[in-house]
């Protein structure tokens, strides 16, 4: 089991530890409504070094990043960052990425942890150009700083002006007197903020220096599980839930990362995909009953018919209801359309809403 730079200050902070992507990692510490609820409403830290971090440089480094991903890299300017996905050859996904333009020939790609040496592999096998590649994930710690007072409190440990930095951007610069860190503004909560990259021997000092000057705003630290609320309640896709190896990006509601002004892996498939119907899309939905929905759960139709399964659900802790996302039949889709999510031996009413379900 590896462990980030930080685990010791997280068992010394009384957090509860589990296995996670091949990581020991804290899955909470207060408590997830606590946590939940301290991002929504002030600030909140979490340790995300188990993400994994490829560099892609040199002359041919573009078309490499064109020819795995779906979205469009040649749109980015040195300092935006992208989402995107690496469509596999038989219309899933491989996984779904971050990528950022660092230099004119040089970006960084962000994966997920539990697929860095699949998505490793993935890359290599389509590498025919030999494009430098380089795999900093062992090298580097990643801390996501989210809430909305995130920039006035971390201002202070800067001489960028952090609240200049857009949705999306990021600048290469000073943060609590260590030169060369990324800081981005790419979020997974939808309460604002921005994201640390700084190399393992600094997150120590980083993360003690985010502590004493948010304390006055009454910073927490966050785990993985508030985490996963938070990103539900956006409608945020995660991979191994939402989105996998069998589900297509347009099925995911993902076409607006899926560009056909190029070529990619199984692109004309999915180009195709996108005209005709797909038999299933990705829904939110909300419960109309008391109950929790669960990943796993099936969705039924109004004559409590199979329609889907639930791919992710949680009580949520801003809402104070049951919310979700699932794969129904194409024809169950509408906001509006009432389902029943089998719960137990109970069907518990729902129906389908737009995402995000949380709006700031």
């Amino acid at each position: 089991m590896k462990q980030t730079a930080l685990h010791e200050i997280h068992k010394a902070l009384g957090a509860k530890m589990v296995p996670f992507a091949g990581y020991e990692m804290p899955v909470q510490y207060d408590g997830v409504n606590v946590e939940h609820l301290a991002v929504r409403n002030s600030i909140g830290v979490f340790d995300v070094s188990h993400m994994g971090e490829f560099l892609i440089e040199g002359p041919n480094a573009l078309d490499l990043v064109q020819s795995v991903c779906s979205n469009d890299a040649a749109r980015l300017a040195i300092g935006q960052a992208q989402y995107s996905c690496f469509p596999n050859s038989s219309g899933g996904i491989v996984d779904d990425l971050i990528v950022y333009r660092l230099e004119e020939a040089a970006y960084l790609m962000v994966v997920n942890a539990s697929n860095i040496e699949k998505d490793w592999n993935w890359i290599k096998s389509k590498n025919l150009e030999n494009v430098k590649m380089k795999n900093l994930s062992d090298d580097y710690s990643l801390l996501a700083i989210q809430g909305p007072v995130s920039v006035q409190a971390m201002q202070p440990l800067s001489n960028l002006d952090l609240s200049a930095i857009k949705f999306y951007h990021f600048k290469v610069g000073d943060f609590a007197g260590i030169d060369g860190v990324i800081i981005s503004a790419t979020g997974y909560t939808g309460s604002g903020g921005f994201e640390i990259y700084c190399k393992n021997k600094d997150v120590k000092h980083i993360w003690n220096s985010i502590f004493e000057a948010g304390n006055s705003f009454g910073i927490k630290p966050i785990g993985l599980a508030a985490r996963d609320t938070l990103r539900l309640e956006m409608g945020y896709c995660l991979y191994g839930n939402d989105i996998d190896d069998n589900t297509s990006p347009i099925e995911a509601g993902l076409g607006w990362i899926t560009k056909f002004s190029k070529t990619f892996t199984n692109s004309e498939n999915l180009q195709k995909q996108s005209k005709d119907c797909v038999k299933q899309k990705l829904i939110g939905f909300e419960l109309l009953e008391r109950g929790i929905p669960r990943k796993g759960y099936e969705i039924i139709d109004t004559n409590e018919l199979t329609i889907g399964e639930v791919t992710s659900g949680t009580m949520s802790p801003s809402l104070g209801k049951g919310i979700g996302m699932g794969y129904v039949k194409t024809k169950h889709t509408a906001v509006g359309t009432p389902i029943g999510i089998k719960i137990r031996k109970k069907i518990v009413a729902a129906v389908v809403v737009k995402t995000p379900f949380y709006k700031p």
